[in-house]
């Protein structure tokens, strides 16, 4: 999903508000977010005032896709990894503001922090993995997914937006 710059979360309706609606109708409903996406900027295309337009998936279950076996040298790379990422940022900022000698350079300053980070991360990466005593020794990620889309439309606005995606080439 991408956003505009600036663009910010949906706020509640107001009365003031010369779009507001109480109800809102399912213009259409979508298997995937790209087919609801694809709905959505076919009505802009075609002068819709999307604005009044809303995709809202339902059903969400939470996918934990496990990626492989974490041991003790994965934990200490993969913290490793994040303690480097850290420290390189931490050397940076003192190097470019000083705060240190000034006679180091912002650049010596970085590579020792990630040099740092990385060794006090993989460290702490298996101290904390020892610590677990093998429970959760594997590696995953985490996705929020929704099984069904549906395109929602203002009620005053909804037959309009029904008879455009109608008319839509291509089959949603």
């Amino acid at each position: 999903m991408t956003a505009q710059p600036g663009a910010t979360a949906p706020s509640p309706r107001h009365s003031s508000d010369p779009h507001a609606s109480d109800q809102r109708r399912a213009i259409g409903s979508y298997e995937t977010y790209s087919e609801a996406e694809r709905a959505v900027d076919y009505l802009s295309d075609h002068g819709f005032p999307v604005e009044r337009v809303a995709i809202i998936g339902s059903d969400v279950q939470l996918v934990e896709q496990v990626v492989g076996r974490l041991n003790y040298g994965g934990a200490a790379l993969r913290a490793a990894g994040s303690g480097a990422m850290t420290g390189l940022l931490i050397g940076w900022l003192f190097g470019i503001f000083n705060w240190f000698t000034p006679v180091l350079a912002a650049f010596t300053l970085a590579v020792y922090g990630l040099v740092f980070g990385a060794v006090i991360g993989a460290v702490f990466g298996l101290v904390v993995h020892a610590l677990q005593r093998g429970r959760r020794d594997f590696a995953s990620v985490r996705v929020m997914t929704p099984s069904r889309y549906e395109v929602v439309a203002d009620d005053a606005v909804a037959d309009e937006a029904k008879t455009l995606l109608a008319k839509m080439t291509g089959g949603v």
